[in-house]
């Protein structure tokens, strides 16, 4: 669960930084701005964006139940960031299973791509896809409803 947090908190920390010359350099308003932007930056790159995430085993069964794809994603994936993104509101339908919290989910993965833990990993009736369009991933969902 920490490495999760460990690109925020250092995005966080290299602001506070840049900031603080800035301060110190006479230009208050400039530091303000940029640790605004390193913070949002942070905000973005971290866990809280997505939906919560449940574990694999119980994300396969409420997708059989609700015929639901499941989403295996890592925090500070640019592309699990940029489907979630994609999918605005609709991405909390989805069944959501972050990998570094969940050992059986990254089996799955590694499972889906000969080994290796490549993000995002759609399932869909059972069936892995890797980095879907989120276009495609949409559709998906409006079938399930």
């Amino acid at each position: 669960m920490m490495r999760a947090w460990i690109l925020p908190v250092v995005l966080v920390l290299c602001g506070a930084v840049s900031a603080a010359g800035m301060v110190l350099a006479g230009n208050p308003g400039a530091a303000a701005v940029v640790i605004v932007l390193f913070v949002a930056f942070a905000g973005v790159n971290s866990p809280l964006i997505f939906p919560r995430s449940v574990g694999a085993l119980e994300a396969q069964r409420r997708s059989e139940a609700d015929g639901r794809p499941v989403v295996f994603w890592r925090p500070g994936c640019a592309y699990c960031l940029r489907l979630r993104m994609r999918l605005g509101r609709r991405a909390r339908r989805l069944h959501w299973v972050d990998i570094w919290r969940d050992p059986a989910g990254a089996a799955v993965v590694r499972a889906a791509n000969d080994g290796d833990e490549t993000v995002p990993t759609v399932l869909v009736a059972g069936r892995p896809y890797v980095n879907p369009d989120p276009a495609w991933v949409r559709e998906q969902l409006s079938r399930s409803a």
